[in-house]
């Protein structure tokens, strides 16, 4: 599995050591082993080894690149940003609970690779516990994206769906669940949250092999799955016979939508889509969460990003222009073209600053059916800088009150958002400074059109 490994709480039981080495000026071994006695420098429980590379990018062996994550004490790259921090690492995990490691007490490691994967093999001096495994993707009966695991790993986001949960299955007997998305975790709270509650997932990316995953947890916990249905059918054909001649009352997503992850943030509103298909089997006093959608935008200075993304012209006397559409170019397009929105983590794109604080552009009520939706608002800068775009992203809102809300915006590592490049960088300042060249607002326009699920911003300086 790979994941970033930014923030988490863990304790580094050992120094960094080799595994393996690969020389590209050779002919690569298909098959290689390698036996390591490591020495703990740590208490604790031994539940994963975290592996990165090192690339040697000279024959002297004078420059190297390194993806390691910040926190290891083998640095290579040396800078104060966090350009590296985009680098993922691969983690194993030990089955079961892990191992027991003392400070100083070896641990016996057994490498093994082949042309495709790596496979460990982990014991400790006592070798009351080994351990054994391949990583391997066909191994995994169910893969999420690390960014997907990082949040099911995060206690402030957990606890929130807890706390939206409690409160909306609250004063409610016997209520039919209906899980829209590929969350199995709210399949499973749901299923513990309240023993009298029928819980229906139509886990639409996810299918079978959601279906599979819930009955593993299911053994290996102890409880049964009589009160959990996977529906495999669009929602559209779902019908009172499904749902045994009962009204829904609960209808819940994160949303979540595997595959889908690496797109735009309102392609999210694809549950309030299946929400509308749904209209029919919904009790009057039915529940919906979330119960509506933030569109919020924020200008930001990303002269990184825009670089990376100017139109190509003339390059050693070669037309380059045929490729900008193709490659999303939006930097210095013609007018009166512009480009369009890019899923992007903002962390993630190189240098970046806010030039104004997060507003709200429209929002998207999802107790009522889909319809289009626009909005439009006025927003005064608040510091000065060169401003390359705006950043977009959904803020869902988990019940009536407003008091829960969960942010997918740049601050949240674990979500992209979406990016509108300016064709021509604007230098801004922020109101009552006086240079004439320098803009204090933008007006911010927007449109959803549920008919294409395409969003449309435009914007004004003044």
């Amino acid at each position: 599995m790979i994941y970033f490994l930014l923030n988490l709480k863990f304790i580094q039981l050992s120094e960094p050591f080799k595994i393996f080495e690969f020389d590209f000026w050779k002919r690569p071994d298909s098959h290689g082993e390698m036996q390591l006695c490591i020495k703990a420098t740590n208490d604790g429980q031994v539940h994963a080894v975290v592996s990165w590379w090192i690339l040697q990018l000279d024959r002297e062996g004078t420059i190297f690149y390194s993806t390691a994550p910040r926190w290891s004490s083998l640095q290579i790259n040396k800078s104060d940003e966090d350009w590296c921090d985009h680098w993922k690492q691969c983690v194993w995990f030990v089955p079961g609970k892990g191992i027991p490691i003392s400070n100083n007490q070896e641990v016996h490691l057994h490498a093994v690779h082949d042309e495709t994967s790596i496979s460990y093999n982990l014991k400790t001096e006592s070798r009351t516990q080994v351990r054994m495994h391949g990583v391997k993707g066909g191994d995994m009966p169910l893969m999420l994206s690390s960014e997907r695991v990082a949040i099911y790993g995060d206690s402030e986001w957990r606890s929130l769906m807890l706390i939206a949960l409690r409160n909306a299955l609250k004063g409610r007997v016997d209520p039919l669940c209906v899980v829209a998305d590929d969350s199995i975790f709210l399949t499973l709270l749901l299923a513990h949250l309240s023993e009298t509650s029928n819980v229906i997932s139509l886990f639409p990316g996810l299918r079978a092999k959601g279906a599979q995953y819930l009955q593993a947890v299911a053994d290996a916990n102890g409880f049964s799955m009589d009160r959990v249905q996977v529906l495999e059918k669009k929602q559209s054909l779902l019908s009172m016979l499904d749902t045994h001649h009962k009204k829904v009352d609960l209808l819940i997503g994160e949303p979540f939508y595997c595959g889908t992850e690496g797109m735009l943030p309102w392609q999210n509103l694809r549950f309030w889509k299946e929400r509308t298909l749904l209209s029919s089997v919904l009790s009057e006093d039915a529940l919906i969460l979330p119960c509506k959608g933030i569109l919020k935008a924020c200008a930001l200075s990303l002269p990184d990003l825009w670089k990376s993304r100017r139109c190509l012209d003339k390059i050693e006397g070669f037309d380059h222009s045929v490729v900008n559409t193709t490659l999303g170019a939006c930097g210095e397009l013609p007018a009166p073209q512009e480009g369009s929105c890019l899923p992007y983590f903002v962390w993630q794109s190189g240098k970046y600053k806010k030039l104004s604080s997060a507003f709200t552009v429209m929002e998207f009520d999802c107790s009522k059916p889909i319809c289009p939706s626009s909005g439009r608002t006025q927003v005064e800068f608040v510091e000065p800088g060169i401003c390359h775009g705006f950043a977009l992203w959904i803020d869902w809102v988990m019940d009536s009150e407003n008091s829960i809300v969960l942010s997918t915006g740049p601050d949240e590592r674990y979500w992209k958002q979406g990016v509108k490049l300016l064709a021509n960088p604007v230098a801004v300042g922020i109101p009552g400074s006086s240079s004439p060249s320098e803009c204090h607002q933008a007006l911010i326009e927007a449109s959803f059109e549920p008919s294409n699920g395409e969003l449309v911003i435009r914007h004004v300086f003044s």
